[in-house]
Order: structure tokens, then sequence, then C-alpha cells
């Protein structure tokens, strides 16, 4: 019996009792009206329950918290309500709202830039990932009562939709790919090993699935009346099976390791506040930051020296005060630099291009005319996007008009007593866009650098939730990646995930100015070796759509059977 429906009171009688008709109508009435009345706050409550659940735990499964546990469960209740056919316009105005108020949450470091771009930036993403629950409103009540086969290729074509939808924020209106789902994982990396074949895509993919295959369960436990052994989920066990994969992939390959140091790095972490930074009043003071630090740093006898995304108050390629500082610096360092600053090309002397790059500079060749430009730049940090349109903003970043944009992902080569280091360095979010790393390495960089400035969002969460990008690309590529920021996150996480050191004070805060030298292995059975999602990439967002097709197809194409079916 549907719960909606209201049972008679006078059963298979036709012929009404008239002596008591008139003492029984007006209990029937009260008690007609209270059904009523429980079930339109029966789904405002479970809204308002399903608001809290979802946007809490949404929140607490991303850094900087550090329960991850709760991405394997976080969407869970709201598909679970889907099941019981709340109306659209209810069960979307709550999830949107959800998603609407968590990412404006975990987003919210952006406020020591811009309110503005928080309160539009937060929603729009919510928004966007919100698209995924309006799927599943539509999909769960026609799935429940179909053949467990078919149940199974529904929940796969959700999963895939939601693949599909974070990939599509790496892209729409410019690209926002921060905070996949398997970012949340960054602290648990035997989960993460899939995506050395599919991409963090995959990861996502199977956190979403076992959501779905949790809600399935609670349903078949809650709404239905099977009993003993009747009460398996096939969804459940099916998302549980595939769950565990990863764990024998990681096993495999951590007994297997033949790790070898390929370098000795120090990182320079300055600590310069960001409304010193770009003030010309301050540039000498910066440079003897830079200076003190790379001398210590250069007392520990490293094989080269890391500085962070535009750390110099002066373009060394371009101002030649800047490139003899730098030269200078190394040349009494005696190591090599690898350091982000501004370089400026002049196509004449009526125009000139402003890059955000990653140089070096040997003791015995100064800085070298080629350079690492900047691929992806930041919207209204870096340029103006639309700028016929949109002219009349200004930027975050107080240079000059916009910078160039970089297109050759060729990597660096970096010269060091034990040899040379093949670089391929990304440069502030870059981290996030994983087809860049992809790039980097198929052009044949075996070390990935992240050179990056967490400076402008204070120390809220923004460096860590960037640093869990890190994690995923070093996985993804199966490549060593080496860290460092002005002001947190800095260190070296090996090619399966693991951070293996990370740049601290005596009080464990990421925020202070320091140096710190780290050894870099490599597990060398990936060396000049691809792993399957450099070879290949996007392919499982492409398997991705063609499920969540499928499941659609399957859900408008077919008729359900009128009862549950359990064979």
């Amino acid at each position: 019996m549907n719960d909606d429906q209201v049972p008679s009171r006078a059963g298979n009688d036709s012929t009404p009792n008239k002596k008591g008709s008139a003492s029984e109508r007006p209990t029937e009435t009260a008690e007609f009206t209270e059904l009523s009345f429980l079930k339109r706050n029966r789904d405002r409550l479970a809204a308002i329950g399903v608001f809290l659940v979802t946007s809490v735990l949404t929140v607490l499964s991303f850094p900087p918290f550090n329960t991850s546990e709760f991405a394997y469960a976080f969407a869970a209740p709201a598909v679970f309500w889907a099941y019981l056919r709340p109306s659209f316009r209810l069960y979307a105005g709550t999830l949107l709202a959800a998603q609407a108020v968590a990412w404006c949450v975990i987003l919210g470091w952006l406020h020591h830039v811009t309110w503005v771009g928080l309160l539009l930036l937060g929603p729009f993403v919510g928004a966007w990932i919100g698209l995924w629950y309006l799927a599943v409103w539509w999909a769960m009540p026609r799935m429940w009562t179909r053949r467990p086969l078919q149940r199974i290729l529904v929940i796969l074509g959700l999963a895939g939709l939601w693949a599909l939808i974070e990939w599509t924020r790496g892209w729409v209106l410019g690209g926002f790919p921060w905070l996949p789902l398997a970012a949340s994982q960054w602290q648990r990396s035997i989960v993460l090993q899939v995506a050395s074949l599919t991409g963090s895509a995959g990861v996502s993919f199977l956190l979403i699935l076992f959501n779905l295959g949790i809600a399935a369960y609670a349903h078949r436990l809650l709404r239905q009346s099977h009993q003993g052994l009747r009460k398996r989920c096939p969804e459940f066990m099916f998302a549980l099976m595939l769950l565990i994969f990863p764990a024998f992939l990681m096993l495999g390959d951590t007994f297997r390791q033949q790790r070898v140091d390929v370098a000795r790095l120090a990182l320079v972490q300055p600590h310069i506040p960001q409304e010193i930074k770009w003030e010309p009043a301050h540039g000498t003071e910066i440079a003897a930051t830079l200076e003190a630090l790379t001398l210590e740093a250069a007392r520990q006898w490293p094989d080269a020296i890391l500085w962070p995304e535009a750390v110099t108050p002066w373009a060394v390629q371009g101002e030649p005060r800047a490139r003899d500082f730098v030269s200078t610096l190394a040349l009494r360092a005696r190591v090599p630099l690898v350091l982000g600053s501004i370089a400026i090309e002049e196509a004449d002397r009526a125009d000139e291009a402003w890059f955000n790059a990653v140089l070096i500079a040997t003791p015995e060749g100064g800085v070298s005319p080629s350079f690492y430009a900047k691929r992806r730049l930041v919207p209204f940090g870096e340029y103006v996007p639309l700028r016929p349109l949109l002219g009349w903003l200004s930027k975050v970043v107080p240079v000059g008009d916009d910078f160039a944009r970089g297109h050759d992902p060729h990597p660096l080569i970096l010269p060091m007593q034990r040899g040379i280091a093949v670089l391929g360095p990304l440069i502030c979010y870059e981290d996030t866009y994983p087809q860049l790393a992809r790039a980097s390495v198929r052009s044949g960089a075996e070390i990935l650098t992240v050179h990056t400035n967490n400076g402008w969002f204070g120390e809220d969460g923004a460096a860590v939730q960037h640093a869990a990008h890190a994690v995923l690309r070093a996985i993804e590529t199966r490549r060593p990646l080496v860290r460092v920021g002005n002001s947190g996150w800095s260190g070296w996480i090996d090619e399966f995930g693991n951070v293996r050191e990370m740049m601290a004070d005596a009080e464990g805060s990421i925020y202070y100015r320091g140096v710190k030298t780290i050894s870099v292995s490599r597990d060398m059975r990936w060396a000049d070796r691809q792993s399957v999602y450099v070879r290949y990439g996007d392919w499982f967002v492409l398997m991705s759509a063609v499920l969540a097709s499928a499941a659609g197809a399957l859900l408008r194409l077919s008729a359900p059977p009128t009862e549950p079916s359990d064979l």
C-alpha cells in the first residue's frame, strides 16, 4: 500500500451504518485531517534533515577537516530520500540549497580576496553539482522495483554521471575543477591508486557508487518487508567489491617498490605578506629575505634550491637588476636555483608579453633564457576574461596588463652534481588540472614541481585543499611531486600519493618562514614508463558518459515490474 493512501474505515460493506454514522463522522474527519497534517510536515521535516546532514557531511568530507570517511556516505541520505518520492520542487530546492551552503563554506577562504566572488562561486559550484541530485530524484523511484542487474546498471550510470559533471567543471566558463570528490581522500592513499588507471574521475566514481549502495541497502532494510537472506542488497555488495579493488592494486605495488634517491632539494618558503608582495617600496626587503633564506639552504648542501611562484619583486627575465641578483645568488650558493618569477618577452618595441614563469639559474651560466610559462591563468587574477565586456573590472594582482598564456608543456632540464633532473613545472592552481600534469609527463618530465603562492587566501584551509590535488597528480602520472609555496603547503609526495615530507614549524603550523632540505626518491620501475592515465587520458570519463546514457535509456524505455524483484 502506498504511504500516501489513507485506508477506508468502511471495509467491504457498501451500506453505511446509519446509527453510528453521526457519531463516527467527526472522528473520521479528525483522523483524516491529522494524517494529512502529518504527511505534509513529514516531508518538511525530511527536507530539513536532509539539508542539514548533506551540507554538514559535504563540508566535513573535504580538507582541511581530517574526516574524509564522511565522503563514503555524505550523499546517501539525499539518495534515500529520493526513493520516497518527495515532490520535485521540495527535493530540488533542498539539495540545491544544501550544495550552495556547503560550497560557500568549503570555499570560505576566498573571502580574503573577494566576498562577492565567494557568494557567486560557491552557489554556482553547488548548483552544478546539484544537477546530479536532480538525476537521482528522477532515477530512484523508477529503479528499485527492477531486477538486480538493472539496478546495478542504474547506480553505475549515476556514478558515471557524477564523474561526468566533475569533468565538465574543469572547462565550463573557463574551468574551476577545485576539489573533486577524489581529493577528499588525499590522506587515504589506498583508494586513490585507481587514479593511475582512470584519473581522479575513477576515484570519485567509486566513492559516489558506495554512497548509492548505502542508500539502496538502507531502503531495502527500512522500506521493504524482506526477511533473512532476502534482505541482501546486490547494489551495496557490488559497490563494496569495486571499492576494495584499489586496495589490492596498492598492496601489489607497495611490496615491489625499488626506491632510489634521485635529488636532494632545498625548499625556500619566504612567507612574504601578500599586502607588500607587489609593493615596489618593499622590493629590497623581499630580496634580502630571499638572499638570507637561500644562503641558509645552501649550507645544507642540496642539489638545487626551489623558490615558490612569482617570488621576486622584479621580473627576472626582462629586468637586468633582477637577473643579476638571481645569477649572483646562484653563484654564491654554488647550486642551481629553480624559481618562480615574471618573464617579459618583447615582440617589438611597442609590444611585450608578460608570463608567470618558472626559470632555472645555475652558478656557471646564470639565468637560463628558456623558461616554463604558465598555461592556465587565473580569471581576474592574471587576466580579465571577456575583456571587451568585462574590461571595467580590475584584476586582483596589480601587475600591468593581462599575463600571456604559455602553451609549451616541455620540461626544464636541471643540471645537478649527480646528473640531471627533468622537471615538469606547474604554477599555482595548474595542479588542479590533471591534463596539464599529464601533458608534462608525456613531454618527458620525471619529477613534477608545483610553485605556488597561497598567501592571498589567509590560513583558513586553502593551502591544504590545494595540496590535496598534488596527491592526485602524483598518483595519476606515477611521478614524485615536489611542492613549494610562499606560505604553506610545501613538501614532497611520492608516486603512490604518500606525503613523504612536509614543512612545518615547531608548533606544527605550515604557515611560517623557513627552509627545509628533502631527499626525493623514485620507484625505478616507473622510470621512463607511463601510467595508463598518462597514455590514454580521460578514457574513463567517456566510459562514464556511456554508462550514464545506458542507465537513462533503460529507465526511459522499459517499464519496471509492479513488484520488487530479487531474481
